[in-house]
């Protein structure tokens, strides 16, 4: 018997799985490859929401976990994923300059906000306000990171690529049963995926699509990443991620001729230099109503689990959501009540 089935592979089922295997608990994980989130992300590790300077949720003390959680992936895997450069948070106006000056006093982003103003010199670049730097960030290559570990679970005969069939499951006392397969328990990762999934689609996660372009350059020629009304990432060989659309009403994993000009058309305003758009990419971030994650147990059954909902920033959530879930089982530590999605069962569910 197995302990663990996981279902989807994405940021969450990865890290699930890396926890389980650090306690030598045996699993098998199910992925179908209709959830593209985690794969065309950006992968970015940031501590601060760069449209008001303010700490996001939690990412100090997420950074301090998943770092060295992908440091330690490269060299299990034997693969690059962790690149650092920093941020240039380009300023449209006076006003904006003189709030970066306001949140340096303020200790939870202090640490991660440059104190002074770096002024442009690149001469590609639109940027008469010049920029604020943001320190220690970078991104993680979330695509080739997955394409390895798959590797090595296939390896390892822990991947079964095939869509996993609710039906098929079969809920015991004591374990659960599916397919040919018995395990002690069973934790459901499949991003937005989670909405066909009849034992949590009554937890409220919000499909966000996003899309990038890949463009090529020669003239831009940069070594750090631009936040202005897009994001522009360095991939390296002149070529730069460039996102990301937020779209709450298309479901649809296609990508859009729509956000593939409404982003040409925003990074026209902010580079000066002839680029080629040579890829695009879409996916749906699992975002939640009140933007906390769904970690923890079925209400009703007690071996059925979930990690889910970490709609951006799945990069620096994932690693501590996996590590406080897997703790909460087997040590049986509480949840955290900001994540715990009991939160929004009382009214789906009655209890003594």
């Amino acid at each position: 018997m197995l302990d663990y089935i996981i279902v989807g592979l994405g940021l969450s089922g990865l890290a699930v799985a890396e926890e389980l295997e650090k306690r030598n608990k045996s699993f098998l994980v199910f992925e179908d490859n209709s959830q593209r989130s985690s794969y065309v992300a950006g992968g970015i590790f940031n501590p601060v929401i760069l449209k008001r300077f303010t700490p996001a949720w939690n990412a100090a003390e997420q950074m301090e976990i998943a770092l060295p959680f992908y440091k330690k992936l490269e060299d299990k895997l034997r693969v690059g994923l962790v690149n650092k450069w920093n941020i240039y948070r380009r300023f449209h106006s006076v006003e904006e300059q003189n709030d970066w000056f306001v949140a340096l006093d303020k200790p939870q982003v202090a640490p991660f906000l440059h104190p002074e103003i770096i002024k442009n010199t690149n001469p590609y670049l639109n940027a008469e306000y010049s920029f604020g730097k943001v320190l220690k960030t970078g991104n993680i290559a979330t695509e080739n990171l997955l394409d390895t570990y798959r590797n090595y679970l296939r390896k390892n005969e822990k991947f079964k690529e095939e869509r996993f069939d609710y039906d098929s499951l079969e809920i015991k006392q004591d374990h659960i049963q599916y397919q040919n397969f018995q395990a002690k328990r069973i934790v459901f990762c499949e991003g937005f995926g989670l909405k066909k999934n009849p034992f949590f689609n009554y937890l409220p996660l919000r499909g966000n699509k996003g899309e990038y372009i890949t463009i090529y350059s020669e003239a831009l020629q940069l070594d750090f990443a631009i936040k202005s009304s897009v994001f522009v990432m360095p991939l390296g060989n002149n070529l730069y991620k460039v996102g990301a659309t937020y779209d709450h009403q298309d479901k649809t994993p296609e990508v859009t001729a729509k956000s593939r000009e409404r982003l040409v058309n925003d990074l026209k305003k902010l580079i000066r230099c002839d680029f080629e758009v040579v890829d695009q990419v879409a996916g749906i971030r699992p975002a939640v109503s009140d933007r906390r994650p769904l970690v923890g147990s079925h209400p009703a059954i007690d071996n059925i689990f979930c990690c889910n909902g970490f709609g951006s920033r799945g990069v620096l959530i994932a690693p501590t959501m996996a590590k406080a879930l897997i703790h909460h089982i087997e040590e049986d530590e509480e949840l955290d009540p900001e994540i715990d999605l009991r939160r929004f069962t009382k009214k789906h569910f009655k209890f003594d």
